[in-house]
């Protein structure tokens, strides 16, 4: 059985921190592209950052430099480093996995919430 449980995600300060995981079984972790995304109330879900099963990387412009995805292929885990963090990043972040075929499995994603 497929799963992906995210967590680290919580109520933060602007200017802040947080690490978000994302803990995966049942897939053959190393060979799979694995992508965090975002939504906020009202809008639609969005890609946030993806890294590809050799470690490449891509980044959303408005967390370019603020954010940092990374894996550890041993742990079964993907990160996502959020630091400066600002209002509008509030949303709950879900972790998605991509096999090599293009099949998708979706986390439930967790709540982040920046806010004074």
């Amino acid at each position: 059985q497929v799963q992906l449980v995210e967590s680290g995600g919580g109520l933060v300060q602007p200017g802040g921190s947080l690490r978000l995981s994302c803990a995966t079984s049942g897939i053959l972790f190393s060979v799979y592209a694995m992508g965090w995304y975002r939504q906020a109330p009202g809008k639609e879900r969005e890609l946030v950052a993806s890294i590809s099963r050799s470690g490449s990387t891509t980044y959303e412009d408005s967390v370019k430099g603020r954010f940092t995805i990374s894996r550890d292929n041993a742990k079964y885990t993907v990160y996502l480093q959020m630091n400066s963090l600002k209002p509008e990043d509030t949303a709950v972040y879900y972790c998605r996995a991509t096999s090599p075929g293009g099949t998708s499995k979706w986390g439930q994603g967790t709540q982040v919430t920046v806010s004074s």
